[in-house]
């Protein structure tokens, strides 16, 4: 009997080397090789997928770029609207979507969900469980309503076992969950190796493309929050779904990171209930309702997520430092960014913020990478840090530069109508900004703003004013 053999695969790229190396040599990662055994490759007439295709067929001869039609791919619908949001319209047929999160984040929910919505349609729909037994399976099914006939469920972590049940059935949508639980006897490691996710994933992005059918893969997620299994698996798929929150909070966040149909830009908001994933119409109602305007340190920013406009409401507390280096915690937003406001505030204003603890906080468990709130997250440092709360019918929205000036954003008219509609009658905009949207109907109007300074002086001055002589500091 020959002697075993392996190899050291990267985790972050796939590449292999024969031996461990603390760093690997193709893309630099550090900590990344897994030791994996190696079998005897598959033969070269091994079928490209479950279904036993011919290796030859499909194969033509190219065509004029200029002569295929350039009609949109067909779209069949989930059945979610947010999720429809996010996609770009639907399921397309052939394509293959990763989407992961944290455990308990919903992702099995999400995936029962859109599989009945689906079945209900009169499409059939083959859910795969590799984690849960088909009782567990039909237990969640039955809280979130009613399971439709065209809903059949399999429970196998075995990719070869899926081909009889995919040739008899012809699916229109295929759900794995979750792909790290799948194997394949073309590799002889354990499941959830890198070799055995690699392959699997393959495998079956190979079948789903070639009959048509739409695959969602549903994956977990590192303590680093990134998709665990090989950086391949991104590169084999077509959409990359990350499902975000907190999970003491019941709101949710969905977005792309990669969508080859569609844009990365649009965000799906669901909220958690006992009958499963709802969508929210209106997520700046939710993420405000529980909002105390009076509070210092609490401002409000108008961000956009692809082409919906959201209120979120930002929240700093600035305390001092009992001994040592002063304290920063962000929850919701970028440390460095933070940082960078918290310099410009000690250098560009009056405000004295480095040696104070900072706590940053965006509420509902959303987080912001958008520049447009730095104007948001510096007042709230200098109203908790002043003692002075902003007026409740006032949001800010701008980038903050290191020189202090306040630059545009894009999209002014949409968050100036947000705001209004939401009861904001005025919002904070840098001054080149503010004259642009001036005389926008139905819209809050706009306070022009060039430096940072300016605006922590008019805190000042609002901030005494909402609070009263009587109880200034």
């Amino acid at each position: 009997m020959g002697r075993a053999r392996s190899a050291y695969v990267c985790t972050a790229c796939g590449a292999q080397q024969p031996r461990w190396l603390g760093r690997c040599p193709a893309c630099g990662a550090w900590e990344s090789l897994v030791e994996e055994p190696v079998g005897d490759a598959p033969p070269a007439a091994a079928a490209p997928d479950l279904l036993g295709l011919d290796p030859q067929a499909g194969v033509g001869k190219a065509v004029a770029l200029r002569e295929i039609a350039a009609e949109s791919a067909p779209r069949m619908p989930s059945g979610v609207g947010e999720l429809d949001r996010v996609l770009g319209g639907g399921w397309v047929p052939g394509s293959v979507v990763l989407m992961g999160g944290e455990p308990g984040i919903g992702k099995s929910t999400l995936a029962l969900q859109v599989a009945a919505a689906v079945a209900g349609a009169g499409a059939r729909v083959l859910y795969v469980s590799g984690e849960e037994s088909l009782q567990q399976v039909r237990l969640r099914a039955g809280r979130l309503g009613d399971v439709p006939d065209g809903l059949l469920a399999l429970s196998e972590t075995r990719v070869e076992a899926l081909a009889e049940p995919w040739r008899e059935l012809r699916p229109a949508l295929v759900i794995a969950d979750s792909v790290q639980t799948l194997r394949t006897d073309r590799v002889e490691s354990a499941p959830g190796s890198v070799a055995q996710v690699r392959e699997s994933a393959a495998l079956l992005a190979a079948t789903a493309k070639s009959h048509d059918a739409a695959l969602l893969l549903v994956g977990h997620v590192t303590k680093e929050g990134t998709l665990a299994g090989p950086r391949v698996l991104e590169h084999l798929v077509d959409v990359v779904l990350a499902f975000e929150g907190d999970r003491g909070h019941p709101f949710r966040v969905l977005r792309a990171t990669k969508n080859r149909f569609g844009s990365t830009q649009e965000v799906g908001v669901f909220s958690m209930r006992e009958s499963g994933l709802e969508g929210v119409a209106n997520p700046s109602e939710l993420f405000l309702a529980e909002r105390h305007a009076a509070a210092p340190g609490s401002a409000i920013a108008p961000v956009m997520e692809g082409s919906r406009p959201l209120l979120l409401e930002v929240q700093a507390l600035v305390a001092p430092a009992g001994y040592g280096t002063a304290r920063r915690t962000c929850l919701g937003v970028d440390d460095a960014r933070v940082a960078l406001l918290l310099a410009v505030l000690d250098r560009r204003t009056p405000v004295d913020l480095l040696s104070c603890d900072v706590y940053v906080n965006v509420t509902g468990g959303v987080r912001i990478s958008e520049p447009a709130a730095d104007l948001a997250v510096a007042l709230a440092l200098a109203s908790s840090r002043m003692d002075r709360p902003l007026p409740a019918d006032v949001a800010a929205c701008g980038e903050v530069g290191l020189g202090g000036e306040i630059r545009r954003v894009g999209r002014i008219e949409q968050r100036l109508r947000e705001a209004a509609r939401l009861g904001f009658r005025r919002l904070l905009l840098p001054a080149r900004a503010a004259d642009a949207a001036r005389g926008v109907g139905d819209a809050a109007q706009p306070i022009a703003v060039e430096t940072l300074a300016d605006a922590v002086a008019w805190l000042a001055r609002a901030g005494a004013v909402e609070r009263g002589p009587a109880q200034g500091p």
